[in-house]
Formats: C-alpha cells, sequence, structure tokens
C-alpha cells in the first residue's frame, strides 16, 4: 500500500514509493516518532498496532533516535528499555 505524500517531510531521506508500509515498518514507525507532526502520528496510530509502535521502541534501530524523542516516547507508552539499548538507539553527532 502506498504510503500518503504528507508523510514525506518525516522520510525526506527516501522515497515514498520504494517504501512498503509492512516491510518498511519499523523505519516509518521511527521517523513519524521521531519528526512528525499531529498528522502524521495519527495516521501511525490508526495504520499501526500498539504492539508494533511498542516493539520498535522496545529494539531501538542503533543511531536513528534524538535522545528527547526516544526518552518521551518510552515514558508514554510505558515502554521499559535498558539504558544500554536507549545510549545505543540514541543519534550521536559528536561520538
Amino acid at each position: 500500500m502506498a504510503l500518503p505524500k504528507f508523510l514525506q517531510p518525516y522520510l525526506a531521506s527516501y522515497n515514498l514509493s520504494n517504501l512498503d508500509q509492512n516491510n518498511d515498518k519499523k523505519l516509518i514507525i521511527t521517523e513519524v516518532l521521531n519528526k512528525g507532526d499531529d498528522v502524521a502520528l495519527h495516521w501511525l496510530l490508526k495504520t499501526y498496532s500498539s504492539k508494533d509502535i511498542k516493539d520498535v521502541l522496545r529494539f531501538p534501530t542503533r543511531g536513528m533516535w534524538m535522545k528527547s524523542v526516544l526518552l518521551y516516547w518510552i515514558k508514554i507508552l510505558d515502554v521499559k528499555l535498558p539504558q544500554k539499548v536507549y545510549q545505543k538507539a540514541i543519534l550521536n553527532l559528536n561520538p
């Protein structure tokens, strides 16, 4: 299924027509949670299950998350994340 065009700003490095809603759900969920506005977040919550979203938070992609955003979502959705996993998930522009 094609992704809505309003998601392009949150997936700016990707061609939406090359992304698949199911196969690329981890990337899509990560980027929308990281950068999305109210419309994008509403779409995300309608499109993916709570389990899918929480699984992305439980097993975050290394170096893809803004620190404050990841902290916000794990608190809001009550996801337990080991400190080591949290630290590896954070985008660090000054390694």
